[in-house]
């Protein structure tokens, strides 16, 4: 018996890339596969239903199930239909891996209000949609008495984990769903669901440009590094890990670790409030003369 035999798996961003991959992994290790996909060009825009009809073709001729779906995840009324193309096409939902994206890179100054907007609707609009409609049908469905162990998987970014130039919608997105993968977490195990993300490094259409031609040619890249985390990720065995974060570079697995409160502490001179008059000294106390903060130093003029 393969790991995810019975498992029905929904994949955004399914059709191309690393979701393709995703796919057919999840598949190869028996789960069915909602591969949606609306085959949307790098920055969003036109689309095709052909990526997810030939990922769908791809598992059916390795002996797999699986449906296509075409909608946005930017959509709210589309994300509550691929729910439902689960449940009618195999009968259940038990996991969901959230991995559409675009992006549309420019320094802050030259960022639009389109770009912008649409960068936030795919990634973070789009992964909130997603969990909050699998989230809704999973906690009904605990509620009649059903047992649920069901998965979430997202995706961050070292550009929302760590910042990258240029990237600040994406960036943006990557570092709100990591948080929001936590919340889930926190809200969503009481009815049997275990939310995770994955960090991946991969040479896929969304990373373009910020790899040369050698890493770019680099089989440690290739886009289905990741996915062998992810199916397992879908699986029971994996259902005590929850909240968390795995970075996966190549054949390296690490996990990331949040927000943490660095040692050394600076208290009020009268121990009580902060005055105007000692923040610099104290700012400088806790950085030293080197800071090493979010951002790093500020570039000497």
């Amino acid at each position: 018996m393969t790991s995810l035999a019975g498992q029905v798996v929904l994949v955004t961003g399914g059709g191309r890339g690393i979701g393709r991959a995703h796919c057919l992994e999840i598949a190869a290790q028996g789960a069915a596969v909602v591969v949606n996909d609306p085959g949307v060009s790098r920055d969003g825009t036109a689309g095709d239903t052909g990526p997810a009809a030939q990922v769908v073709s791809e598992i059916e001729q390795a002996g797999g199930k699986a449906v296509a779906h075409t909608g946005s995840v930017a959509s709210w009324d589309d994300v509550a239909d691929m729910i439902s193309t689960a449940v009618n096409t195999f009968g259940t939902l038990t996991g969901v891996v959230n991995n559409a994206g675009i992006v549309r890179d420019a320094m802050v100054a030259n960022v639009s209000e389109a770009d912008w907007d649409a960068v936030i609707a795919v990634h973070l609009k789009g992964t909130f949609a997603v969990t909050r409609h699998a989230c809704e049908y999973w906690r009904a469905q605990s509620k009649a008495g059903n047992p649920i162990d069901a998965h979430i998987v997202n995706t961050v970014s070292g550009a929302g984990l760590w910042g990258n130039v240029g990237q600040s919608a994406y960036g943006a997105a990557k570092a709100a769903i990591a948080n929001l993968t936590v919340v889930t977490a926190m809200e969503a195990r009481r009815y049997g669901v275990a939310v995770n993300a994955i960090s991946p490094l991969a040479v896929t259409r969304i990373s373009e440009g910020f790899f040369g031609s050698e890493q770019a040619a680099d089989p440690a890249l290739d886009p289905a590094r990741s996915s062998a985390v992810v199916a397992w990720l879908q699986s029971p065995e994996s259902s005590w890990l929850t909240g968390q974060i795995l970075r996966v570079n190549g054949h390296r697995l690490s996990r990331i670790e949040g927000f943490t409160e660095a040692p050394g502490r600076y208290d009020a001179k009268d121990g009580v409030s902060l005055e105007f008059s000692e923040i610099g000294q104290a700012v400088s106390w806790l950085y030293g003369t080197s800071p090493r903060g979010l951002a790093g130093p500020l570039p000497s003029h």
